[in-house]
């Protein structure tokens, strides 16, 4: 699809748009991610009877994955906007806000969700400024206003002891980076129909001042925790930092990464890689055990999706009981030990009768 001469009219485009990413032509997890919060919230629209309610995602890069992209219409998106090009194929923050700012000025979008990465976190801003409109950062929940079809952003603040709404109510579109898993991907369904349509635009926007001479990814003995199946974490309970040898060696039996309240983190105990919570990492593991965590709001809005949570603490009124599936109300220092030798216990070859 050509770009419309100018004064031509805008192009029908979605209500909702999610931005996907891409790394060497796959998609991210984020951009599946971004669909769960776009479907939701196009859905409601539509429910308003706002004309237009798709759900649409924009994809830039080169050598792009075509399963990839048919991928984002059976998790949900109605259309996906492709932009290819040899200066899109890693990101750049001058060309990807180019594409991106030529495709809302032509298509007028009433809402665009980024992911609160690296790419989104440099690549909105920027184009909040262009546009010009509103930005809320970091969100972790987002919905739409019944009265007025406002998009309702919820974020930490005030150091994430509170959660913040924010409402863009006079600038289009609105714009929100969402904080990684902090939804569930979509599930694919099988002949779910849509549209993929390629945009051309002029080389010459995509040119680019900032030239990228290499990557050093970081090197790290730990795993990345949001990416880990499994994770224990350990709090203020621990006592000190020398405890965490307690969590460290649960970890390694579970093949679990090891995560962190913030009080653990900011006491020095372990890195701030390692923290869970509103001001840290949202994960959303299969096991997630909270060991001596009293489960503070900051703290449970960072893991309170995973699939199945053991909270272990020796106060029964703790907030962390109110979200686990499993708790031990006891002293850590007593359970931890047992529970790491039961665990050896059973391991295949030693003689386990479970």
């Amino acid at each position: 699809m050509n770009a419309p001469a100018e004064g031509e009219q805008p192009l029908t485009g979605g209500a909702v748009w999610t931005v996907a990413e891409q790394v060497g032509g796959r998609l991210t997890p984020v951009s599946y991610e971004l669909l769960a919060w776009g479907r939701q919230l196009a859905d409601k629209l539509d429910a308003l009877g706002r004309k237009g309610a798709e759900l649409c995602s924009v994809v830039m890069g080169t050598g792009l994955d075509e399963g990839d992209l048919r991928g984002l219409i059976l998790r949900g998106a109605d259309k996906v906007y492709v932009v290819e090009s040899p200066a899109l194929e890693r990101f750049l923050a001058r060309p990807y806000t180019r594409a991106l700012e030529r495709l809302i000025r032509w298509h007028k979008p009433e809402i665009i969700l980024a992911g609160a990465t690296t790419t989104g976190r440099t690549l909105m801003p920027y184009l909040a400024v262009r546009i010009p409109t509103g930005l809320t950062a970091d969100c972790t929940g987002l919905d739409i206003d019944d009265e007025t079809g406002n998009l309702i952003q919820t974020r930490p603040a005030i150091g994430g002891n509170v959660l913040a709404t924010i409402v863009t109510a006079t600038h289009r579109p609105q714009m929100a980076t969402v904080r990684p898993r902090s939804a569930v991907p979509p599930p694919p369904v099988d002949g779910r129909q849509g549209e993929v349509i390629r945009v051309q635009m002029d080389e010459q926007l995509l040119q680019s001042r900032v030239e990228r001479l290499g990557f050093r990814s970081l090197e790290r003995d730990e795993a990345n925790i949001q990416e880990a199946e499994k994770v224990v974490s350990g709090g203020r309970g621990l006592k000190k930092a020398e405890n965490f040898a307690l969590i460290r060696e649960l970890a390694q039996k579970l093949g679990a990464a090891v995560g962190a309240s913030r009080d653990a983190v900011e006491r020095g105990w372990i890195p701030y890689p390692h923290q869970v919570g509103l001001s840290g990492k949202t994960v959303s593991p299969g096991l997630y055990v909270a060991v001596g965590i009293s489960g503070s709001i900051q703290h449970l809005a960072g893991m309170r999706t995973a699939d199945c949570i053991v909270a272990v603490n020796n106060d029964p009124d703790a907030q962390i009981f109110q979200v686990a599936d499993f708790g031990v109300v006891g002293d850590l220092f007593e359970f931890l030990p047992a529970l790491v030798e039961e665990l050896e216990r059973r391991k295949p070859g030693k003689g386990a009768d479970g």
